[in-house]
């Protein structure tokens, strides 16, 4: 495979890819017939009042790390040409935007075509083509018009999807639960091999692959991933937006530190696992730039991006890993330790460590700003990877915490605290994952003040399939000495759906009956109302 000679050519390619428009004969690639090139389906995302981002990516054969990916087949050389179509109807009768779009080889041969000039607030239906090729017809829809507030949306959220650990029965269920946007908070995929040993934990199912460290590894684990039909058919339900964790490069990693390896060579595979990303996420081009903030490396991808829902909410997706200091009291190249304090690791408290970032630090303190002008915005929303509420996970005189969530950052988490105070934002609500567990608390002022005014709500997801390990008499006890914390149960896996209003938004935590089963069925484990202009949540259910 050849790659681009630099990261400018690469940032070209991304740019000349995801133009909506149509392409000279001559730049049209050989047609392929006769093969399915779409086996990892199609997405949409980045959803603004006039257009999205569609995606896919081509690929020749059976896919990584499956059963028969040890069969031959021709591998796809050079460019290949897709043709796509947007129309207002199902059966394409009402055709309103078509083109042409080149999957280059140096990207994957991922396609990401942005789409712009339709009307707001209206669903679309989208299909990509390429010789006898045809990808199933797919759903998106555009955001309403700046100053629009309307009367309802629906959004769904997931995170930490690792795909021995569970069937992704959730997707089919949220499916049903008709969301218009999509939020994924991280994990999407898993670097791990298959253990050597059988696990504490069942698996339900196996791959083939190695520990991803280089591109085409990433590549091949987004590929397995993707050929789940249930997720397949959630990205053809509706836009997402996307972010990532750690597992995306390697678990535990923080900002430019990796665990176990060299620096040059977790360089090497952060890079790789950040391109692997933007190839297989319905991301804008503008998301690949390079030196963010200062950064040694040139291969930083942007995910951390606000999309305003008319003026019914603002989501602020944050980006928790690519910028934050290593964890405190940690050792380079260690893995993360268990709980600190503040007698043990006084390096915790230190005011410079950050979670975000500087400068997306004042990226947020300005976005929640302009949701506060003229009480223009009613919810804004702050979608980020992890628990954000202070968690005390072992009792006094030395109260503990964990390192590896905000609890390891808290003069970081008290200035996005300090500005949503100063900018008042109407109604503020935290939506994470991560810890593989349901978490609904009451945001304080001052986390440390229990009778400090509450400020925010916080709705912290289960995992949709990724096992837990935490025994629930654990999170009970974590409850019982948290007055804050509502709710903490790590015993279901699942996703939540938030019903948001003018005036009240009701969030519906999903758990799965049985993970390990496909056809598993879900319920409510339980639900909460947060209305407007009361800071704060309650159980209704």
């Amino acid at each position: 495979m050849t790659l681009p000679s630099n990261r400018r050519d690469l940032l070209r390619l991304a740019a000349t890819s995801a133009l909506a428009t149509s392409l000279p004969r001559w730049a049209w690639s050989q047609t392929l017939r006769q093969r399915d090139l779409f086996p990892l389906g199609v997405a949409s995302g980045a959803p603004s009042a006039d257009g999205f981002v569609l995606w896919t990516r081509l690929l020749a054969g059976p896919v990584p790390g499956t059963a028969s990916a040890g069969n031959d087949a021709p591998p796809l050389n050079g460019p290949v040409t897709v043709q796509w179509q947007v129309a207002d109807d199902e059966a394409f009768t009402r055709t309103v935007r078509s083109g042409e779009a080149t999957a280059h080889p140096a990207l994957g041969h991922s396609v990401h075509v942005e789409i712009k000039g339709l009307r707001p607030d209206r669903w679309y239906f989208y299909r990509f083509m390429h010789g006898d090729a045809v990808t199933p017809v797919a759903r998106t829809r555009t955001v309403p018009a700046a100053d629009a507030l309307v009367a309802h949306m629906r959004v769904a959220y997931a995170s930490c999807q690792r795909w021995e650990q569970g069937h992704y029965a959730g997707y089919r269920h949220m499916a049903n639960d008709n969301p218009d946007l999509v939020l994924f908070l991280g994990d999407y995929i898993y670097e791990y091999a298959m253990p050597a040993k059988a696990p504490g934990t069942p698996l339900v199912r196996t791959h083939t692959l190695q520990v991803a460290e280089n591109l085409q590894d990433f590549r091949d684990r987004y590929a397995l991933y993707k050929t789940d039909q249930h997720l397949q058919a959630m990205h053809r339900a509706c836009p997402w937006l996307v972010s990532w964790d750690d597992h995306e490069v390697q678990n535990d990693y923080a900002g430019l530190i990796g665990t176990g390896v060299s620096e040059a060579t977790f360089q090497q595979r952060r890079q790789a696992g950040y391109q692997a990303f933007y190839e297989n996420m319905p991301l804008r081009a503008g998301a690949l730039v390079r030196g963010v903030q200062g950064l040694a490396s040139n291969s930083a991808v942007r995910v951390h991006t606000r999309t305003s829902y008319g003026r019914l909410a603002t989501f602020h997706m944050l980006d928790t890993r690519q910028f934050r200091d290593l964890e405190p009291c940690r050792v380079a190249g260690e893995r993360a330790g268990g709980a600190l304090s503040n007698q043990t690791c006084p390096a915790r408290a230190d005011p410079s460590r950050s979670m975000l970032g500087t400068a997306q630090e004042q990226w947020l303190d300005q976005g929640l700003a302009q949701d506060s002008a003229d009480g223009r915005t009613r919810w804004s929303v702050l979608a980020q990877q992890t628990l954000f509420s202070q968690r005390i996970v072992k009792a006094a005189p030395q109260n503990s915490f964990s390192p590896n969530t905000w609890d390891g950052y808290p003069a970081a988490r008290q200035r996005v605290l300090d500005a949503l105070q100063a900018r008042s934002p109407r109604n503020a609500v935290f939506l994470g994952g991560d810890i593989h567990q349901n978490v609904v608390c009451q945001v304080h002022a001052d986390v440390a003040r229990p009778d400090s005014p509450v400020i925010a709500s916080e709705f912290c997801g289960t995992s949709l399939s990724s096992a837990s390990g935490v025994p629930q008499s654990s999170m009970d006890a974590i409850r019982a000495r948290n007055p804050h914390i509502l709710l903490a149960r790590s015993d279901r896996r699942g996703y939540v759906v938030a019903d948001i209003s003018p005036t009240e938004w009701t969030t519906h935590l999903r758990v799965l009956d049985d993970v390990s089963r496909e056809d598993s069925g879900v319920s409510t484990l339980a639900r909460f109302m947060t209305s407007d202009g009361r800071p704060g949540t309650e159980r209704v259910g």
